[in-house]
Parts: structure tokens; sequence; C-alpha cells
């Protein structure tokens, strides 16, 4: 096992660590202690002790052995304490807080390693196990309870910190955002909440939205933060916060389109099927055959298979269907073993494959049927559909109408609705493709993030009031008013042929 990947060990370039300590300095003064949490060879101390000479105390905690002694060579003669500790096991509120230090900085770089990557890793550097996020059900099992350890330990050294200290850590700018929201939603604000971009990729070679995320345990009501462009107060800046129990990317924008902050009863958002098998269970037509992902071409029966539509489909402006899915299931639960009698090829092709489908790691696919997707229900089936790529920036909305006379399916990283018309489809569509829904959904997402568009943020939308605002309702309200695909499965499994 690599102990660099085991400990999400980059270590921080001296240029990089003076920059962060000069810019640190002209916001908070001079310390009173300067610890680095996980010091590896001690690039902040070594910069904070050019910056602030002999003043402050100077303590450094490191995991790794090797670490600890090289600094401890390094640093000999100039007064810094090193400690080879685990930061996991630390009572960081007793080291940030002894001998009654009130001007504390807590600086440096924390692990870019996620508690997923450790657990698949077998590492034992992770942090007791608790469900700190507040995770119910599904979300506590799957996507939503991955995190980065740095989130874990920014909360745990906040927490720790006299209202006069300040926190100064570079991690990614999602962690940060995390770390705020989890004060904001749990405590109240913290003043000098501050992120200063810089480029991750030249300083360590990851292609990862970062920055340096200053914030104090001085406790504010108040719940926004300052994003600044470059690691420089003169560089531009906007503003994100805790507005009406979640985040927003651009207060400014929200507040201007928050009329549409409602939801609408009458549609769900759905994210598309989900399999975790795209060689064996999607193809691309090969004349009457299916040519898979390993290469193989199969004969199926059509009972199981739909058109598919990815979201580098939907992000790039293709829109007819090319790739085609096994679907097993019409809803979550549902008995799968029907497949040998209903189509005998297409179970005999699944038992052929039955390795690579049982081994599915991902949780969501245990103790149900065997060859189970997910992301499945009557709503997959409507004729027609509003779907969306959770991936893209360009926010493009598309009508998707059935193809070869089936219901067309979106893969697990776009969200669609269900309509039962075309001229539903075309209305919806209208709508979510106005300037002032989009504007409202720039002003919930952040653009940096994996998926800048979420289930959560498009379910927001009030589609009554863009409706309302474009002289609609009538219209609207026939639509919405009608049994949709949540509502009557019988009647959406009567259109598949």
């Amino acid at each position: 096992m690599s102990s660099k990947k085991e400990f999400g060990d980059f270590q921080t370039p001296e240029v990089l660590a003076r920059k962060v300590t000069g810019l640190v300095a002209g916001i908070v003064g001079t310390p009173d202690i300067v610890v680095e949490p996980t010091a590896g060879l001690g690039a902040f101390l070594k910069a904070s002790v050019d910056q602030w000479g002999s003043g402050p105390h100077y303590e450094g905690y490191e995991i790794n052995r090797e670490y600890v002694d090289q600094a401890s060579q390094s640093f000999r003669g100039a007064g810094i304490k090193l400690y080879h500790r685990d930061f996991f096991g630390e009572d960081w509120r007793a080291n940030l807080r002894r001998n009654g230090f009130e001007r504390v900085l807590a600086i440096g770089n924390l692990p870019w390693v996620t508690n997923s990557d450790l657990g698949q890793l077998g590492s034992r550097n992770l942090p007791q196990k608790t469900n700190f996020q507040g995770l119910r059900g599904f979300d506590a099992r799957t996507g939503k309870s991955n995190f980065d350890i740095a989130e874990w330990m920014l909360i745990r050294l906040i927490e720790a910190l006299p209202p006069e200290g300040t926190v100064a850590i570079l991690c990614k700018t999602m962690t940060a955002r995390k770390v705020l929201r989890h004060f904001w939603k749990t405590e109240e604000g913290r003043e000098g909440s501050l992120l200063f971009r810089f480029d991750a990729k030249a300083a360590f070679g990851v292609a990862v939205d970062a920055c340096l995320f200053m914030t104090t345990g001085k406790t504010t009501t108040d719940r926004t933060a300052t994003v600044y462009s470059d690691l420089d107060l003169a560089s531009d800046s906007t503003r994100f916060g805790f507005i009406d129990g979640d985040l927003v990317s651009d207060i400014r924008t929200y507040r201007r389109h928050k009329y549409l902050d409602g939801g609408s009863l009458a549609y769900r958002w759905r994210s598309g099927v989900k399999h975790d098998a795209a060689k064996v269970m999607e193809f691309a037509r090969d004349g009457e055959m299916l040519r898979n992902g390993l290469g193989e071409t199969v004969r199926l029966e059509d009972d199981f298979v739909f058109p598919l539509l990815k979201s580098s489909d939907l992000g790039n402006g293709r829109f007819e269907a090319s790739k085609y899915v096994l679907v097993t299931q019409t809803h979550t639960s549902a008995d799968t073993s029907h497949i040998a009698s209903a189509a005998p090829n297409t179970w005999e092709y699944l038992l052929r494959h039955a390795d690579a489908l049982d081994g599915r790691r991902s949780s969501i696919y245990r103790n149900r049927p065997r060859f189970a997707v997910f992301g499945i229900g009557p709503y997959s089936f409507s004729p027609w559909k509003i779907a969306i790529s959770g991936l893209y920036k360009s926010f493009r909305f598309v009508i998707v109408p059935p193809a070869q006379g089936r219901p067309v399916m979106v893969d697990d990283t776009c969200y669609s609705i269900p309509c039962q018309c075309e001229e539903e489809a075309v209305l919806l569509h209208e709508l979510l493709s106005s300037d002032s829904a989009l504007a409202f959904l720039r002003s919930l997402a952040f653009m940096d993030s994996k998926r800048p568009l979420t289930v959560d943020i498009l379910q927001r939308v009030s589609l009554a009031e863009l409706a309302r605002r474009s002289g609609k309702t009538a219209e609207f309200e026939g639509y919405a008013r009608a049994p949709h695909a949540d509502e009557n499965v019988e009647r959406q499994m009567m259109l598949i042929p």
C-alpha cells in the first residue's frame, strides 16, 4: 500500500506556504502559538518562523515517523516542538488552549482523501465511525455519507478553537463549504470566514478546485462567507451563504429570484437508472444484434432493453439515443426471477455475467433481488420526459420523446421528471428554460462541484410560480392535476410494448 495515498499526502511547496503565511499574517497579525496539525515535513512551520520569528510558540503534529525525524533534523535550534501523534487520537481542545493561549493559529494542509478511499485501502488512518453529518436512511448508506477526511478534521479544529483563534487550512473548496454548512446548520456562523482560491494543479498536480480556508472560533449570527479568486485580498470576490435552510452560491442573484424557491408538489425530479456494470448492462446496436462493452454480440428479447441517453449525450446536444440499457425491474423491489420464463435469452445472459453483477460493491444492492438495478420506478417508463445532466455547467433541459415506441431511460448522472404527452413536456421545457429559472438554479449551484446540479436543487424550483408569471397557470394546472407516474404504476406499464 502506498503510504502517500493512504495518508492523502501532498507536501506543500515552500513558495506556496510562504505566500499563504504572508496572507494570513496580514489578516490575523502575530499569533501567540502556531500549530501545524498534520505537519508532514513542516513547510508551514518553517514559513511561520520566517514570518513571525521567535515571538510565537510553534508546534507540529505528524503521524509519519519518518517525517517527524526528518523535520526535527531540519528544525534543530528553531524552537519548534514536533510530536509523533495521530490526529484522530488527540484532544485538540486541550492542545489549542494550552497555557491560556488566545491568539491560536492552526495552519497547514490536511489530507486530500475521503473516508471511502481509505476504507478501500484497508487503512486504519480514520476517525472513529460516527454519523457526524446527521444523515438518515439511504443518504447515510451512499455517496452523501462519503466525506473528505479534512472535513471531519476541520470541524474538530474549529470546535476546539478559543474565540480569538483562527484556522488557515489548504483544502478542497467543496470541503470548506461543507464545513461551513455544518456549523451554519447545526450551530452559528463563525466570524472571518474566508476562502482564497489557488491553483491546486500547479501546486499538487491534482485537478480540483481548492482554496485556503480561514475562519475563527468566534461565533456570529451571520451565515455568509467571502470567496476570493486568488491568494490576495485585492482579488475578485463573491459571497455565498446559508439562507432559508441551505447553501446559496450567489446571494445577490438568489434574493432577486427567491420567489421561485418553493418546489413543485406535482412533479418530482429523479435520478436515472443505476447499475454499476456498464460493460454488461449497456449496449450499442449492431445490426439486429446488441454489442456490449466487452465486445460480445448478443441477441436479447426487447422486453427488458430500452433506449438510453447518458449525461454526455444531454451535455453535448445529442438527443437521439444511440445506446441501450438492460432494465431488469419496474421498481426497486420487483422480483427478477420471472425473466427466466419471460425472456430466456436475457436470463441466460444475466447468468453468464453473474460474477460481475453479483460482485457489485455498493450497499444499495444488498438484500435485493438478484441482478437488481437502482433509480428505477414507474416514472422511468413515462412516454415523455424532461431531462438534464447533473455534470455539465450548461444547464440545458432536454425534451426526451419515446424512441422506437419505447420510453427512453437516462443514466444515473442525469435527472428527469415524467410527462404523459408531448404538449406537457413542451410546456415544462419552456418554463424550466426561462431566464429566471436558469438564473435561480445558478444562484444555488456551485460550479466547482462534481455535480453542479442535484435533485435537491432542481426540486426547489416552483414550476407553478414559473407558470403564473408566464401567464400559463391554467395550462400548467391541467397537467399537474392529472395522474403522474409516481401515482399510477399500471397505467405506465401499459405504455410499454
